[in-house]
């Protein structure tokens, strides 16, 4: 049934192309409309029920201290780079003047005043953590109200402020802090561009035609466009994380150009045979269709199953990147096939092209139809084939080595410190850790509800300050209404130190027990070091059920594709060596700082606590694509000859170019993202692209062909008892792209 609704799909587009180019078009012009209209701004809330940090800021909000909102910070020190800066009654002046145009700023609570500070003490000496030991340095804190009631024109409020205030005062003026964090543009535009015209220059190798190429980069911008804006508006109604529309644009660029090139290299073949172009369009939608909906579909339920961790955040992202999915889905089997018609036989006219490239040794991606062209591939499965037992140990000892460093993960979120020293923010942490200390960046929210017991404030506060991985701890306020306490912390280590954690993990768990007793009083530290460790805590709790809900997943899925117990138990083993490289080498890169400097990385970070779940969502479900595509022409091959020797040589042979090149594309348009300035886009693109490195590579040209060798016939063993359980539906499709109902045996998506 599927294949020949995408059968007459795909040829009814072929047929009245500028009907659905025009269809697109509209859908286009209204999403991008309503963006504008009813859209919103990303913004991060690391937030999740149940969570001790999210019960502090409950205690916060109900103690009316303000504490529970959004800050910033404004970092000021002498141009000159004079120690006694603050000495000069001018340069008070200057701070004063900046803390009172701060002040005056739209939906400011208030600020701190180390111009008033230093006016009462009548030196530079510290007060409340304004003003630096040595008088270079003073830190106006500015507080404003909750998230919801903020917006990205806050923040260009305070940073146009600085902009006009630089030229006008004798002072360096860098800002920072959650503010920034919340509502700065993510990354992106520059890295989408580069990836497009990555993708463009390898499609032109693979098809040698200026239109074969420009197809599938066109579909891709059509449907990430919607998606983007379609993120856009559901951003409007909820809080869509900062890293969302960055995934979104990688994954879909990605996706969205591997499904195309399925479907036009199919197309190809069928123009090559000669048939009518509208004909041959509605054959590749039915045929490559299949596998990009199946494989689409995996993505998305992969995707969605974040909804686990049960953080919020994660789960909004998830399901807005599960859009572009689906839209790049939606995209491959109209849109494309409507370009595919539009186009006529002009994509089987590119003979000259290709033989320009082939006459430069740079034409070998380019033969479509030629026996000849597999015939390097052949070689090297026949290869691999005869000597399995080398193969499998060497390629599974590489990527078990690769997989090493997983051992030394430690999850966090990269702070200020991380960004390139172009950034304000960074500025601003260097100059505060400087003057004040580097625990003086990630300050910690105590709340403490004494629920009667008078003295359990001084005791808490007592205890706390006597902690080693304590520096300092600001003033305690008392809401008189509900008896609620709140004070600050500043830990001696910065907040992505493991010490940090520790020193989070110490007060919780001894410290603050220590000092309530056995009294009703109750006490949970917040601010959001201690938000993002409790985020990175749950996410790795929860890590395991979401790996294995998973694998559980895609094993089910494979056997019913292919009727096989061994085959799906294979790809899912493969695919954890895939992935669990992938994580090895992002230890080496981030943590340890192996080849950081190639992709801009100027200090080493922890890996953010949300990605290794992500990056298992997505690539769990790319890596299903490839495995469908592959294992479906091996299947088919076997079904044909019964030889699996041959049925392996020729299955892996002939789908390795059409691989190769996919995965070439997708690694190009995620290595455009691994250069971005914030860590976080670097780690998604890193990840991806080497797992998709390895999983096309040394999974499916080696690891696959070697253990299927070895375990034979086997392969494709099923139980009876398990047979006659599994459901049998219309699961193989003839050359002509309608389904067939044969043996139970034959495989759900075939590809030939």
């Amino acid at each position: 049934m599927l294949s020949k609704a995408l059968l007459r799909l795909g040829a009814g587009a072929a047929r009245h192309p500028w009907r659905v180019i025009a269809a697109w078009l509209i859908a286009v012009t209204l999403a991008v409309l309503a963006a504008i209209a009813i859209g919103g701004r990303t913004a991060d809330s690391m937030t999740a029920p149940g969570l001790d940090s999210q019960q502090a800021a409950e205690l916060i909000e109900r103690a009316g201290t303000g504490q529970e909102g959004m800050t910033a910070q404004v970092v000021v020190t002498p141009l000159d780079g004079g120690a006694t800066f603050f000495d000069h009654p001018s340069a008070r002046t200057a701070l004063a003047r900046l803390q009172t145009e701060v002040r005056r700023l739209p939906h400011v609570l208030g600020t701190s005043d180390p111009a008033g500070a230093l006016d009462a003490d009548g030196d530079t000496t510290v007060r409340d953590g304004l003003v630096s030991a040595d008088g270079r340095i003073a830190v106006v804190r500015v507080q404003y109200p909750d998230q919801s009631r903020l917006s990205a024109a806050d923040l260009d409020a305070l940073v146009g402020l600085g902009d006009r205030l630089r030229a006008e005062l004798p002072l360096r003026i860098e800002m920072g802090g959650s503010l920034f964090y919340a509502f700065s543009d993510a990354d992106g535009g520059v890295s989408e561009l580069i990836g497009l015209l990555a993708a463009a220059a390898i499609l032109f190798l693979a098809f040698g035609s200026l239109v074969a190429a420009a197809l599938p980069i066109g579909m891709a911008v059509f449907g990430l466009t919607v998606g983007v804006a379609t993120m856009t508006v559901l951003a409007g109604v909820t809080d869509v994380p900062t890293f969302a529309p960055v995934l979104g644009s990688m994954v879909g660029l990605g996706v969205g150009i591997d499904y195309a090139l399925f479907v036009l290299a199919r197309h190809r073949e069928y123009l090559a045979r000669g048939l009518d172009p509208h004909e041959a369009a509605g054959r590749a939608v039915a045929t490559a269709g299949r596998p990009v909906v199946f494989a689409g579909g995996t993505v998305v339920v992969s995707i969605l199953g974040l909804a686990v961790a049960n953080v919020p955040f994660m789960t909004v992202g998830g399901f807005a990147v599960s859009i572009v999915v689906l839209i790049m889905v939606l995209a491959s089997v109209t849109l494309l096939p409507a370009f595919l018609g539009a186009a006529g036989p002009r994509l089987a006219r590119a003979g000259r092209i290709r033989r320009v490239l082939q006459a430069r040794k740079l034409g070998r991606l380019a033969r479509h139809g030629d026996p000849a062209a597999g015939a390097g591939w052949r070689r090297w499965i026949g290869h691999v084939s005869r000597h399995p037992v080398a193969y499998a140990i060497g390629a599974a000892g590489l990527l078990l080595t690769a997989t090493l460093p997983v051992l030394g993960l430690r999850v966090g979120l990269p702070d200020d410190g991380s960004l390139p020293h172009s950034r304000t923010e960074r500025r601003a942490y260097d100059l505060v850790a400087e003057g004040f200390g580097p625990g003086t960046n990630g300050p910690l929210v105590i709340a403490a509800n004494p629920a009667g017991d008078p003295g359990v404030l001084d005791r808490i506060v007592g205890a706390v300050a006597a902690d080693p991985g304590i520096a300092s701890v600001a003033p305690t306020h008392i809401d008189r209404a509900t008896g609620i306490g709140t004070f600050v912390v500043f830990p001696t280590t910065s907040p992505q130190d493991k010490a940090t954690a520790d020193t989070l993990s110490r007060l919780r768990t001894d410290v603050l027990p220590t000092a309530i007793g056995r009294g009703p009083a109750t006490a949970h530290v917040g601010g959001a070091a201690a938000s993002l460790s409790d985020v990175g805590r749950r996410t790795s709790e929860r890590l395991p059920l979401f790996v294995a809900a998973v694998l559980a997943m895609s094993f089910l899925l494979l056997m019913l594709v292919f009727r096989s117990v061994l085959v799906p138990l294979k790809a899912v083993l493969l695919n954890l060596l895939s992935i669990g490289a992938a994580y090895g080498i992002m230890v080496a890169v981030f943590q340890w700082g192996w080849g950081g400097a190639l992709i801009g990385l100027e200090a080493t970070v922890p890996i953010v606590s949300f990605i290794p779940m992500f990056l298992f969502a997505i690539l769990f479900g790319l890596s299903m694509d490839y495995e469908v595509f592959l294992l479906s022409r091996v299947r088919e091959e076997y079904l044909r000859t019964g030889d699996n020797g041959t049925a392996i040589v020729e299955g892996v042979s002939r789908t390795a170019r059409i691989i190769t090149s996919a995965a070439l594309i997708m690694v190009a348009v995620f290595l455009s993202f691994a250069v971005a300035e914030d860590p976080s886009t670097k780690m998604f693109g890193l990840g991806l692209a080497s797992a998709i490195f390895i999983d096309a590579t040394v999974v499916r040209m080696v690891l696959v062909p070697a253990t299927m060798t070895l375990l034979g016939r086997t392969n494709w063993w099923l139980p009876k008892w398990l047979d006659r359980m599994l459901p049998r539906s219309p699961v193989g499709t003839d050359d002509t792209g309608s389904e067939s109902t044969g043996e139970a045996t034959r495989p759900l998506l075939v590809d030939r």
